[in-house]
């Protein structure tokens, strides 16, 4: 039986509650580095998908490199908002941006705005995506496909093809959010969504390919079980059982443990001569 449920907000895996038997919370402050990168301070950075999960933990970190934070969100304003107060009470520059990542004009415009409020556009960070429910092969109607297909696949295509223009004036960098599930297959009615993020990194390499000789990089990661409200609303605690139990480093990741991996491909400091690279984040539960 499908377990499809209404959409809420987009993020690849990350949030802020955790299950006590999992891991540590996240942090709801803004991150202090004990690594300065010195290449990002002033950077403009979008990052979609930023308001709750990964995409908060991400926001934060890049707004403790002093980086000119676009924060895009689309239904959890309240969340948003509170992340955005945190960053300027820290000393951060942010611009927030609600928009609807199924609908291309939508991206197009979150995209754009930002660019246009900051006169520029460094990096974009292609994380906004969602499972949209477990639904099994043999269940999957058209309008399910096309859900799922258009907010993690079609919205990266959307939103990396509206910064190039920005990207290309001074070079810059692309890092996008995939998945675990892009190489194992996902499983237990995720399947839909484990090939729409194996289409995320495959397009991650062909457009590494092509935006090289503009000076734009292109990377990806794959977050792997990470404790946050992605699994509260798709997994039980029977899977998150089971999954930890498949994880060398004995626990589910947290937000923050992603955090580090960003940070290293936005910086032509630290990987300036990486592109077309997919990072796998995920305790040893994958190794390729």
């Amino acid at each position: 039986m499908s377990t499809a449920r209404p959409y809420e907000e987009w993020e690849s895996p990350g949030g802020t509650d955790v299950p006590a038997t999992t891991t540590a919370p996240a942090t709801t402050t803004l991150l202090t580095p004990t690594l300065v990168i010195p290449d990002l301070a002033g950077k403009a950075v979008l990052i979609t998908g930023a308001s709750t999960g990964i995409g908060a933990a991400l926001a934060l970190a890049y707004a403790a490199q002093k980086c000119r934070v676009a924060l895009h969100y689309n239904a959890s304003r309240a969340a948003a908002e509170t992340l955005a107060k945190t960053i300027r009470n820290g000393g951060g520059e942010v611009f927030l941006i609600q928009g609807d990542f199924s609908i291309p004009a939508d991206v197009e415009r979150v995209v754009e705005d930002s660019a246009q409020h900051f006169g520029r556009l460094d990096g974009l960070v292609n994380n906004a995506g969602g499972m949209l429910g477990r639904v099994p092969y043999a269940e999957l109607t058209e309008a399910h496909y096309d859900a799922v297909m258009d907010l993690n696949a079609r919205s990266v295509l959307t939103a990396s093809r509206k910064a190039m223009p920005w990207l290309k004036r001074q070079g810059g960098f692309i890092v996008n959010t995939s998945s675990i599930a892009a190489r194992n297959g996902a499983g237990g009615g995720a399947g839909l969504y484990g090939s729409a993020k194996a289409f995320v990194s495959n397009v991650t390499r062909g457009m590494a390919k092509e935006l090289i000789g503009f000076n734009i990089r292109v990377n990806a990661v794959a977050p792997g079980t990470i404790a946050t409200a992605f699994h509260e609303r798709y997994s039980t605690e029977e899977h998150m059982r089971a999954m930890v139990a498949t994880i060398p480093q004995g626990r589910a990741g947290t937000a923050e443990d992603c955090v580090g991996a960003y940070l290293f491909l936005s910086s032509a400091l630290l990987s300036g001569y990486i592109t077309g690279q997919v990072i796998e984040v995920n305790g040893g539960q994958l190794m390729p």
